[in-house]
């Protein structure tokens, strides 16, 4: 046999049991035959063959065992060296051994050079993105900048005026848009580190209500919240509060003057469950399932300004935290957002 081919000791082992038995089968039949055996001699020459029969199993399944131990060693040897990177401890021989060492080396040695140039092109992306966000956050700055300045003095000129408006608003929504994709990007490449502890909900529903509450007072529209101090997750709280404004900002977005948003936290054996209610468009149960897609826009919000980026990138740092989102909505009547964070 091939494997037998490779591992002497183990045949020479087998061989002499097997010649080992072959003899006890021999002597006991020759006995039988040539010696007068009858009565309690048969049953104790029998018995006799039995016993070295029972010996000589139980000493190949000693040696077996010991064989197999010596050489698992063997392999948790060679295996921690591989992984360490340490060369073999000897030259490459016809052994199943060796084999296995020089095919795991071969493995290693492959998954080293693909790790290496992944961590290239993560680099070249980190080096790429930070080009990006510098380079056109100058001039954004000054579209936006020289677009106040007109707005000022172009104040009473009926024709200009509407037109310097468009490009400020424009030049905002550019802003937002490479900022999201900057934030993105730094995200998915592992740029930016959540920082995660056990900190309670209501600061970061808090900080993301104060950012969004002046936009939502001019629309009429009121937030209200049913969250305990006590309740706490392991999150951070950053990005959380960063997840809980785009999903205000979408809920007062698409509310009708007069409407209401409100969020509500409970805990329970493994996740903290934060929803944010609105009395908004809605989503039909066809779209549901495609929100958190990257740029896609649902066909009732068409006339609303918006790149489709929002929820996606929210999910994305849900998920990153341990943690999902869901969403559930009744058209004409309002979407509820669903956030689980871990409890730890």
């Amino acid at each position: 046999m091939k494997g037998q081919e490779r591992l002497p000791h183990t045949r020479l082992v087998n061989l002499g049991v097997a010649a080992a038995f072959i003899i006890l089968v021999l002597a006991y039949v020759t006995s039988i035959i040539l010696l007068d055996t009858t009565g309690s001699s048969l049953l104790g020459l029998s018995l006799l063959f039995i016993l070295c029969i029972l010996i000589l199993g139980g000493a190949w399944s000693w040696s077996l065992r010991h064989q197999l131990t010596s050489f698992m060693e063997k392999v948790e040897t060679l295996v921690d060296n591989a992984t360490l990177g340490r060369e073999p401890n000897y030259n490459y021989e016809e052994t199943l051994l060796s084999s296995i060492e020089h095919k795991l080396m071969r493995y290693i040695e492959i998954a080293r050079v693909n790790g290496q140039n992944l961590e290239t092109e993560k680099n070249k992306i980190k080096e790429l993105i930070s080009d990006i966000s510098h380079q056109t956050k100058t001039p954004l700055s000054n579209i936006m900048i020289y677009s106040q300045l007109l707005e000022e003095n172009l104040v009473h000129d009926e024709h200009a005026l509407p037109l310097v408006l468009q490009v400020k608003k424009q030049s905002e929504k550019l802003d937002w848009l490479i900022q999201s994709l900057v934030k993105l990007s730094r995200l998915e490449t592992g740029m930016i580190s959540l920082h995660m502890v056990s900190s309670p909900v209501i600061l970061a529903v808090s900080e993301a209500v104060s950012q969004i509450f002046i936009q939502a007072e001019s629309s009429c529209i009121t937030i209200s919240i049913s969250c305990e101090a006590h309740i706490t997750a392991h999150h951070d709280s950053k990005w959380t509060t960063e997840v809980l404004f785009n999903l205000l900002e979408n809920a007062v977005k698409y509310t009708e003057a007069g409407g209401s948003i409100h969020i509500t936290a409970e805990a329970n054996e493994m996740f903290v469950r934060l929803d944010i209610a609105d009395t908004g468009r809605g989503i039909s149960q066809e779209e549901l399932p495609q929100i958190f897609k990257r740029f896609y826009r649902g066909n009732n919000v068409r006339d609303i300004d918006g790149v489709g980026i929002g929820l996606f990138l929210a999910r994305e740092i849900i998920t990153a935290q341990g943690g999902h989102m869901k969403a559930a909505s009744v058209p004409g009547q309002g979407t509820v957002f669903s956030i689980f964070l871990p409890l730890c």
